[in-house]
């Protein structure tokens, strides 16, 4: 091996720097003894040199190294105390990942060598491997970071407006036809015109991807040749999965964004700070491990073991300032660098954890909250973990929103005819304002959903009442049996068209319920037209047809399903009442005499104690009213659902406006032929509605 010279660098910023010159090489380690760095060549295979970084300032070490460019492959050795006891796991034939790289040569594939330890030792993880992990290891890639972005329209869409579309960068566009092959199930196949055109006619505003950073398989997956799709097992928080990129360069990434922000279409990244894909004290040293092990993580008291918040091996520890910064600097470099618009933040309470448990002053969102560039972007959290008080909806401060798994749970026990739920939907289908109104957050700040990545489809909600998970080879023991479905009948497809009809119905129930409702809206891609994964509730493992969007399958039922939803997106752009930015008080708007909402029972009348407490209520109205200055006239609608099993007639209330309900859609008729059924006015001068069993109906005055 030749032999560069080492200057002393700057232990800022952390990461692989070009200046023009050469590279900056600073890497944060509190507890090791000796850094080296391992320069590769252009393949990746032959480690060309091994150089010491020569300077330890503020707990960072550091060097530089002249005449070396973008491109460059790098990784790291750090040595220190193999002392698992301690806390420390140190071992220098273990080829490290830097975890501020900006980029990775490929994808991780767990070997044996990746481990620090010898499994076939009777000492477990208490023994020393001495194999050199180089080989087997992606190597960390010197970048270059420029590129123009022209003149991007970043759309910046007000929380009031938003409608997310969670999706995953291979699943939606591995069997799409309109998508070149060498593209499909990549950034750049995101950003080929017809897929995007479908989000843009559709009408949702932002996606929200599910992780696009590098992971780790985990053993058992790796044992039963199969990988972690969803992505949810990070080895690094600043470069992008190899797995979506199609040429292997960065500004693929980059590209897409730009291309869906022209369409003004926001990005969101699902990301996942609270554990790493190294898991528990018998999982692999490919990074942070072997960088410093007692830093990075939550240790139990013995030091030997992983305090697990997350169910994944092991929970990260951001209340130490070096972590804390590292999470901070990644979500900085994706919003400043790479132009997303917003997070979602996987199992996001164990990174409020401090050491007495979950703190909404926590030192990870008070920093976000004073953070000048992260403090205006979306954040979204999913408010819960596995530890002790983990569940904390409604507890994240002002300016995030939060998965509302409560709306999910009520709209699924509504449409499967559970009764004595009436009350707990009024304030689903208004904001949630139980959990949610205080501090002066706004309605937005619920994400309501339906489904999601984990659990079934929407199609599969309708046709299963049983998860059907063997492909999983883990004999149908993962995956929730909570699914609160209801099969119509019959236990996975069907041709019987009474049950088809049936399950088309409910599919219009729950987008109806979801995108009506106050609050942020997020669909699931592929439940706009019927996606299924054949009742598999749990498929992270599945990199093939049972996840992948199915483009190619879509009938007339797929696509009525599609032009219904698009409709009911467009009547909630169109009609602030249905996304107002203040929760309800049931009092007079702006002077008039009408309140801004109503609680009707089926009667006619409003609902009284006895109405919200029957034991087998299933229905329930609303009359909704804001002003729309926009529009010409104020919104002024009628929501009428049926959740029982038998029709109806609903006595609706005088139309204060024009004194007459017009029809704008029953969930129950799978079109809108003009004989459907108008309120009808009786005898007595009121307005009566002829209600299917399992419907959902919209009205308007005038």
């Amino acid at each position: 091996m030749t032999q560069s010279r080492v200057a002393a660098g700057s232990p800022s910023p952390l990461g692989a720097t070009w200046d023009g010159r050469g590279v900056n090489f600073a890497l944060f380690s509190e507890h090791a003894e000796r850094v080296e760095l391992c320069l590769f060549d252009a393949a990746g295979k032959r480690e060309t040199e091994r150089l010491a970084l020569p300077e330890y300032t503020n707990l960072v070490w550091h060097g530089y190294v002249e005449g070396l460019n973008p491109g460059q492959l790098y990784g790291y050795r750090v040595s220190g105390a193999y002392d698992p006891r301690a806390g420390h796991r140190f071992n220098p034939n273990k080829l490290l990942i830097d975890p501020y790289a900006t980029a990775l040569d490929g994808a991780l594939h767990l070997q044996d060598v990746h481990f620090g330890y010898r499994r076939d030792n009777p000492k477990g993880d208490l023994s020393f491997d001495r194999r050199d992990s180089a080989r087997f290891t992606p190597k960390c890639r010197v970048t270059e970071l420029a590129f123009t972005w022209g003149p991007e329209r970043v759309p910046n869409v007000p929380w009031s407006q938003t409608v997310l579309y969670e999706l995953h960068v291979r699943g939606f566009t591995k069997s799409h036809p309109a998508v070149a092959e060498p593209l499909r199930g990549t950034f750049a196949g995101l950003a080929t015109p017809a897929v995007i055109d479908h989000l843009v006619k559709l009408g949702v505003t932002a996606v929200e991807f599910l992780p696009i950073q590098p992971i780790a398989d985990e053993q058992h997956l790796v044992a039963k040749n199969l990988s972690n799709y969803w992505g949810y097992n990070p080895v690094n928080y600043f470069a992008p999965d190899w797995r979506f990129l199609a040429r292997g360069q960065v500004r693929e990434f980059k590209t897409m964004v730009a291309s869906l922000h022209a369409a003004g279409i926001e990005v969101i990244l699902d990301v996942v700070y609270n554990h790493t894909g190294e898991g528990n004290e018998f999982g692999p040293t490919v990074s942070f491990r072997g960088i410093d092990n007692a830093s990075y993580y939550w240790l139990m008291p013995d030091r030997r073991r992983y305090v697990d918040y997350t169910g994944c091996g092991n929970s990260l520890n951001l209340t130490h300032p070096r972590v804390l910064q590292m999470v901070m600097d990644s979500l900085r470099y994706w919003v400043q660098e790479m132009h997303v618009d917003g997070f979602r933040f996987d199992l996001a309470t164990t990174l409020a954890r401090e050491h007495y448990g979950f703190d909404p002053h926590s030192g990870f969102l008070d920093a976000v909250a004073q953070d000048p560039v992260l403090s205006r972007v979306k954040m979204i959290a999913e408010p819960w973990d596995i530890g002790i008080g983990g569940y904390q909806v409604g507890r994240f401060p002002a300016g995030w929103a939060e998965w509302n798994d409560r709306f999910r749970d009520t709209t699924r026990r509504l449409w499967r005819g559970d009764s004595g739920i009436i009350g707990e939907l009024a304030g689903r289908l208004t904001g949630s304002a139980d959990p949610f109104q205080r501090h002066g957050r706004r309605p937005w700040a619920s994400v309501n959903f339906v489904t999601a990545h984990d659990g079934f489809t929407l199609n599969d909600l309708v046709s299963y009442n049983h998860k059907h998970n063997a492909a999983n080879a883990e004999d149908n023991r993962d995956g929730t049996d909570n699914n609160l479905s209801w099969n119509c009948g019959v236990e996975g497809p069907t041709q019987d068209p009474a049950i088809v009809a049936l399950r088309e119905q409910q599919k219009r129930n729950f987008f109806a319920m979801l995108l009506l409702s106050m609050g942020t809206p997020m669909i699931t891609a592929g439940d706009e037209f019927g996606r299924t994964q054949n009742g598999n509730n749990n498929p992270y493992c599945q990199d093939n047809e049972v996840s992948w969007v199915n483009w190619s399958a879509r009938g007339d039922r797929d696509f009525a399903l599609t032009e219904f939803v698009r409709r009911l997106i467009q009547l909630r752009k169109a009609h602030p009442v249905f996304r107002r930015n203040r929760f309800l008080s049931g009092q007079p708007v702006d002077g008039t005499p009408i309140r801004d909402v109503t609680w009707l029972a089926p009667g006619g009348h409003e609902m009284a104690t006895h109405d919200w407490t029957a034991a087998n209520a299933r229905a329930l109205g609303a009359q909704l009213f804001a002003p729309n200055p926009g529009n010409g006239a104020d919104d002024l609608f009628v929501v009428l659902i049926n959740g029982g099993d038998g029709d109806l007639s609903f006595v609706l209330p005088k139309a204060p406006q024009t004194g007459r309900w017009r029809l704008i859609f029953d969930t129950a008729r799978a079109d809108m032929p003009t004989d459907t059924p108008e309120p009808k006015t009786e005898s007595d001068g009121r307005q009566r509605y002829p209600m299917h069993r399992r419907s959902l109906v919209l009205l308007q005055d005038g």
